[in-house]
C-alpha cells in the first residue's frame, strides 16, 4: 500500500495569525490527522499549505474532505493542492503507479552487472493507454533504478 502526501492550502491570503495556525493544525491533530505543518513562527506571508499523510487507497476522496475540514477548523476556504506520493521503492509502489496511470502489468526484479534492474511487462492494449515515456519517468522516480517497460509476448 502506497502513501500519499494530501497538499491542502489553509491560508491563501495570509490572514490567520501565527497562533490563530498553531490553534487550527493542533486541533487536526487531536482529531487523529497525520499532518505535516510549517512551525508557526515560520509562516510564508500568504499561501500557507499543510500536508496531510494518508493511506492511497483514501486519496481520491480525500483531498475535498480535509480541505472541508481546514475550512471547518480555520474557519477560512481552504483548498486542494497537489497530491504526491511517498515512495520506497518497492514492487508494491511499481504497482501503485500503474495504478494511477490505469494500467495492469507485471513488476519483474533483476541484477545486471550488480545493478538492480525493473522491468515492467504490459499487455501491448495497457500500453497504447500512456505515453512509454511517462510511464517510465513516473517508474524511475518511484523505485530509484533502472527500469525497462516491454509488451508482453502473446
Amino acid at each position: 500500500m502506497g502513501t500519499a502526501v494530501v497538499r491542502i492550502v489553509v491560508d491563501a491570503a495570509g490572514r490567520l495569525s501565527p497562533a490563530e495556525y498553531a490553534r487550527g493544525v493542533q486541533r487536526l491533530r487531536e482529531d487523529g490527522h497525520e499532518v505535516i505543518a510549517t512551525p508557526p513562527e515560520h509562516l510564508p506571508e500568504h499561501a500557507r499549505e499543510i500536508e496531510f499523510i494518508v493511506p492511497e487507497e483514501d486519496v481520491p476522496l480525500s483531498a475535498e474532505r480535509f480541505a472541508a475540514t481546514c475550512t471547518a477548523v480555520f474557519g477560512i476556504p481552504a483548498a486542494t493542492g497537489v497530491v504526491t506520493y511517498i515512495s520506497r521503492g518497492t514492487d508494491g509502489d511499481a504497482r501503485g503507479v500503474l495504478r494511477r496511470f490505469d494500467l495492469t502489468g507485471e513488476v519483474e526484479r533483476s541484477f545486471e552487472d550488480g545493478e538492480e534492474v525493473v522491468t515492467v511487462v504490459l499487455p501491448a492494449s495497457e500500453l497504447a493507454k500512456v505515453s512509454e515515456s511517462r510511464l517510465h519517468t513516473a517508474m524511475e522516480a518511484a523505485l530509484n533504478v533502472e527500469v525497462r517497460i516491454r509488451a508482453a509476448e502473446g
